[in-house]
């Protein structure tokens, strides 16, 4: 959570870094700040959104860094925006993650140094403070600060009198972009996609100094080479594309984000499939479970996938949710395959959930969006869903094509473990081919949606209810829902609903059923009769005419075979966005969430 830009070069590092913040304010919008360096720093910040900043006024700044906030330590207020300084304000830093011995530090800072605000970022300036009084360079001064400091964290330092910027990435993501005569800072390239596709993602443990003509980078205290990369998406890309909400375009960017996701990855009688997957066959025919670990969308994403696996790879599946992850219950490591699906890649969860895997000796596998992340770094293997940039908070094409992926997976597993039939395989593999067209087929449909979300706007709370497959896109399009209208949703197996919640059904709580291939929709309509009976207005999704007769309004779906439910999913995708826009939410930016969590 929360973004980091900087820029080191001959142009105008004011706008460019403020730019850069308005790309990242996805990862955080409760306060905004900017620090221009030359001679002294110059600090300007405030609460609010970044268009609401006073970029400062400096002659000829050509150094800056900034920050955008998703509160952890302290109220979303001025005093606690970032950038931070030092007592004679010459220092100014920019940090992402959490010090996690910051109420240590600063009581022995108290002695000597005055704090202004309530986060535990305001120690490292005055820890900077204290080791630039021994007259040693920013660089070394940063790394003593750092050697103090405990917890995840990605910082960005400038000083007045001193050359250059200087970061250092402990856990948090930090990149470098370049250009011909320019350095660029950001907590993802979305930051400087504008100038530059050239990017160094910096490993943990980097420090790094930049100046205005050279890039220098050490790894405890050596210096140290990273590859420059070439990023495969540009700065239309990341842009709304004449869309009101990136959550909209993002919803009908799906068809092309997953024609990328399979593309050369089905051969071409639709039999077989190449990931480009290292990991041993012979280890992948030995495995006797798969643990899947994820949170938010993603596990959802990983609930479906657990329905694939079991079925088509005849491999035990455990799902859970990252943060509650332990190896343990007796498993073998060697016989267990842990699949980590994120997709940012620094899922702060789900990385500590890897790396208690990895320590226990199990084998690991990566799903992700995202180049040069840090899962990707430290899991065994990695397969991208290649999605594109996502800029809206509430995920939607990087969930379908996780799904689709995570498919692609399952057939690959299948046929190396020799458990899935030709047929089977082809069926899945047809199906997820039939993805895009079908999807298109559903957003072509949106003025529909569009009416019956209206008519529903102010329900009292919404149930979304599923079977098999249809149980993980009923929790997904249930928390699409709360997540952008701030509505009450729920999903349940459809079956519970019995079992409790039914007390809370009422005529104004409309029921959102998955009638669809791969949902048992025959015993589904059971409970639509019990919610029915009890005056609730309910929505079926399907492709069947002949399981929506007791439904009052119908999401008609193309068939598409074993993926309907991920069809389904996008109908209530646009379904959840025109209630929130009804309601005049911020949806691209709902209360209190952030893009990428990299805070546990």
């Amino acid at each position: 959570m929360c973004g980091i830009a900087g820029y080191i070069g001959p142009g105008d590092a004011g706008s460019i870094v403020h730019q850069g913040l308005q790309n990242l304010e996805y990862r955080g919008y409760d306060s905004v700040g900017i620090a221009l360096a030359s001679d002294d720093v110059t600090v300007s910040k405030t609460e609010g959104e970044v268009n609401e900043l006073t970029v400062p006024q400096t002659e000829n700044p050509s150094t800056g860094i900034g920050h955008t906030r998703w509160s952890t330590h302290g109220e979303p207020t001025t005093k606690n925006a970032h950038p931070h300084t030092d007592c004679t304000g010459d220092v100014a830093v920019v940090h992402n993650g959490i010090i996690e011995n910051y109420d240590d530090l600063k009581s022995e800072l108290r002695e000597s140094h005055i704090f202004e605000s309530d986060t535990d970022t305001e120690v490292i300036p005055h820890l900077i403070e204290t080791h630039l009084a021994d007259d040693v360079s920013l660089l070394t001064a940063v790394q003593r600060t750092t050697q103090e400091l405990e917890g995840s964290y990605a910082i960005a330092v400038t000083a007045a009198g001193h050359d250059g910027v200087v970061v250092v990435r402990e856990d948090s993501p930090l990149l470098l972009g370049h250009s011909d005569d320019a350095t660029y800072i950001g907590s993802d390239a979305t930051a400087f996609i504008e100038h530059t596709d050239r990017v160094t993602y910096l490993e943990s443990g980097d420090l790094a100094h930049l100046t205005d003509d050279d890039v220098t980078i050490y790894n405890d205290g050596e210096e140290v080479e990273r590859d420059t990369e070439t990023l495969d998406w540009d700065a239309d890309a990341a842009g709304k594309g004449g869309y009101d909400h990136y959550m909209l375009k993002e919803i009908h960017e799906q068809p092309p984000a997953l024609r990328q996701a399979i593309s050369g990855r089905i051969n071409e009688l639709a039999t077989s499939v190449d990931l480009d997957v290292d990991l041993p066959e012979a280890y992948l025919q030995s495995v006797e479970e798969i643990q899947i670990i994820a949170c938010g969308t993603s596990y959802h994403a990983g609930l479906y996938a657990a329905e694939l696996l079991e079925e088509h790879a005849d491999v035990r599946v455990s799902v859970e949710i990252a943060s509650e992850y332990t190896f343990n219950g007796g498993r073998d490591p060697w016989r267990t395959l842990v699949l980590a699906i994120t997709q940012s890649g620094e899922t702060a969860d789900t990385l500590s959930a890897l790396r208690e895997a990895k320590r226990s000796g199990a084998r690991t596998l990566a799903l992700t969006n995202t180049l040069g992340s840090t899962v990707t770094r430290e899991a065994d293997d990695t397969v991208f869903i290649r999605a594109g940039p996502e800029i809206g908070v509430a995920a939607t094409k990087t969930f379908v094509s996780q799904v689709a992926t995570v498919t692609l997976l399952t057939v690959y597993l299948g046929q190396v473990r020799d458990s899935i039939s030709t047929e089977n395989a082809s069926e899945l593999l047809s199906s997820v081919r039939d993805l895009p067209g079908a999807v298109q087929q559903v957003l072509d449909q949106e003025q529909a949606i569009k009416e019956t979300a209206q008519a529903y706007a102010d329900s009292d709370s919404f149930f979304y209810i599923g079977r098999d497959a249809g149980h993980p896109v009923a929790l997904e399009s249930a928390l699409k829902l709360k997540e952008i209208s701030y509505d009450h949703a729920e999903g349940f197996p459809a079956g519970e609903l019995k079992h409790g919640p039914l007390a809370l059904v009422t005529p104004n709580t409309p029921v959102i059923a998955l009638l669809t291939e791969q949902t048992r929709p025959e015993k589904t309509l059971n409970n639509v009769k019990e919610v029915k009976s009890r005056g609730a207005p309910v929505i079926g999704v399907s492709s069947d005419p002949a399981t929506t007769s007791h439904v009052d309004t119908t999401f008609d779906i193309p068939q598409c075979g074993p993926m309907e439910p991920v069809v389904a999913n996008v109908a209530l995708q646009l379904f959840a966005y025109y209630i929130a826009n009804e309601k005049d939410r911020s949806i691209d930016k709902p209360r209190n969430l952030a893009k990428s969590v990299t805070v546990e």
